[in-house]
C-alpha cells in the first residue's frame, strides 16, 4: 500500500470540510443515543484479568516506532504486558521478538533498556545468543554432553512492522495476522508517515485507576471546558467532534479556535499543513498528532498498560519530531511539547481519573455511568474492548444502547 501526497492532502481536506461544516452549522458527529455502562466494567478483577490476557498478550500491541530500532542489532526491552520481551532488529533487517529469558537457567538475558548488540550474553553464566535468537556460545560447552539440543534458540513471540510501528504479541507459539488486526485503519496509519518520525523524549505517567478509565479521557473533548479551563479550553471547543470508526480503531478530531477563524473563508485560504487529532489503535494506543499549544504539531504516542491490580495503570508516553530533528532549538521545542502535554495529563486528566475510579469502587452493585451522544468514541471503544476480552458488557449497557 502506498499513499501519494495528493491522496494525503485530499484526506486532510475532507476532514477539514467536515469540521468547517460543523462549525458553520453548530453541529457535531454524535452517537444515535446515550449509553449506560456498569461500573463493574472498571472495577471487576475478573474482567481485568481477562483483558490483560486477551487484549495485552493475545492481541498485537505497539512496542515502539520503527525509528527506535534504527539499524541491525538495535534492540529494546518490552516488559509492559507483564511478559519479559526483547525486541530486536536482526542482522538481516527483520524485526524479531523473544522472551527475555536465558535458555540455561531462566535468568533475565538482556538488562539494558535499549542499545545495539550482535550478541546477548547472560550475566549469570555467560551464555550468548545472536540477534536472531540462536545460541552462539556456551562456556564449558563440552560438559553439557549433548544436552543443548533443546536450548539452541531463544523463545520467540510474534512481531511485525507496519507503517512505522513495531507490533508484538506477547504469547509464545501464537500466530499474529497484523494486516487483519489493522484492517481498514491501515491507510490512516500510513498517511501519518510514522516511519519518518524521530524519537525525542519518553516518560511514564502512572495513575491509580483502571486502564480503561485513563484511556477514556483521550476519546472525548466534552471535558475541555470544565476540566481544562486554562490549558485546552482557550484553544479547543468542547462541543464539536469529527469521528470515524475503522473496525476496532478510530480517529477523533476536535474543533480548534483557529478553525473558527478560517471555517467561513474560501477553501484555498485554509491552512492545511498535515494530519491532526486523536488516532486510537486498539486496544491501548493513542497516536496524537498536534499539540496542546497553538501553532505547534508533534507526534505523540500514549500506550496504556494495566498493572496486576485492577486500579493500576502506567501510560508510556513518547514524543517524536514528525520529519526528524533538524536543530538543537527544534529538539528543545519538541521536548517542551512533551512537558506541556504531560503536565495537562498528570495534573488534570489523571487526578480526575484516580478520584473517579476510586469513587466507582465505593458505588453499590449495579451502579452505572453514562456516555452521552457526544462521547461516541467511548461507546464504541467499550463495546470493542468487551468483545475482544470475551466478556460482553453487562446487560444495563447493552439495553441502553439498543433503546
Amino acid at each position: 500500500m502506498t499513499i501519494s501526497q495528493e491522496d494525503r492532502k485530499a484526506g486532510w481536506l475532507a476532514q477539514a470540510r467536515r469540521m468547517a461544516a460543523h462549525i458553520r452549522n453548530k453541529t457535531s458527529d454524535l452517537a444515535p443515543t446515550t449509553m449506560r455502562n456498569d461500573v463493574s466494567v472498571y472495577t471487576d478483577p475478573v474482567r481485568h484479568a481477562a483483558e490483560r490476557q486477551k487484549l495485552f498478550r493475545e492481541t498485537p500491541v505497539v512496542a515502539c516506532l520503527s525509528s527506535q530500532l534504527p539499524k541491525p542489532g538495535s534492540y529494546r526491552l518490552f516488559d509492559e504486558t507483564g511478559v519479559p520481551i526483547v525486541v530486536v532488529r536482526s542482522s538481516d533487517g527483520e524485526v524479531r521478538a523473544f522472551l527475555n529469558i536465558c535458555m540455561h537457567r531462566g535468568a533475565r538475558l538482556v538488562r539494558e533498556r535499549e542499545g545495539t548488540a550482535k550478541l546477548f550474553t547472560c550475566w549469570f553464566h555467560g551464555w550468548s545468543f545472536d540477534n536472531k535468537g540462536k545460541l552462539a556460545a556456551v562456556p564449558e560447552k563440552d560438559r553439557f554432553e549433548g544436552g543443548l539440543a533443546q536450548s539452541e534458540h531463544l523463545i520467540s513471540v510474534p512481531a511485525a512492522e507496519r507503517y512505522g510501528l513495531v507490533f508484538v504479541q506477547a504469547t509464545p507459539g501464537s500466530t499474529m495476522d497484523i494486516d487483519k488486526h489493522l484492517g481498514s485503519f491501515a491507510p490512516v496509519l500510513e498517511a501519518l508517515e510514522l516511519d519518518q518520525c524521530e524519537h525525542v523524549k519518553s516518560g511514564e505517567l502512572p495513575v491509580k485507576s483502571n486502564w480503561k478509565y485513563a484511556l477514556d479521557t483521550y476519546g472525548e473533548g466534552y471535558h475541555f471546558a470544565a476540566l481544562h479551563k486554562a490549558t485546552l479550553a482557550p484553544y479547543f471547543r468542547n462541543d464539536i467532534t469529527v469521528y470515524d470508526k475503522f473496525d476496532r480503531h478510530h480517529r477523533v478530531g476536535f474543533a480548534s479556535r483557529q478553525m473558527e477563524e478560517w471555517a467561513f473563508k474560501p477553501e484555498e485560504e485554509w491552512p492545511l499543513s498535515g494530519p491532526s487529532g486523536i488516532h486510537y489503535l486498539y486496544p491501548n494506543t493513542i497516536i496524537f498528532v498536534g499539540s496542546v499549544r497553538p501553532g505547534y504539531s508533534y507526534t505523540t504516542l500514549f500506550r496504556h498498560f494495566p498493572g496486576e491490580e485492577v486500579g493500576e495503570t502506567v501510560t508510556h508516553k513518547s514524543i517524536y519530531a514528525p520529519r526528524g530533528v533538524n536543530s538543537d532549538e527544534y529538539r528543545k521545542e519538541v521536548e517542551a511539547g512533551f512537558d506541556a502535554t504531560a503536565h495537562v495529563v498528570i495534573t488534570e486528566d489523571y487526578v480526575t481519573a484516580a478520584e473517579g475510579w476510586r469513587n466507582m469502587t465505593m458505588m453499590p452493585k449495579g451502579a452505572t455511568v453514562v456516555y452521552g451522544r457526544q462521547e461516541i468514541a467511548l461507546q464504541n471503544q467499550h463495546r470493542d474492548i468487551a468483545e475482544g476480552a470475551g466478556m460482553p458488557l453487562p446487560k444495563t449497557a447493552m439495553q441502553e444502547a439498543a433503546e
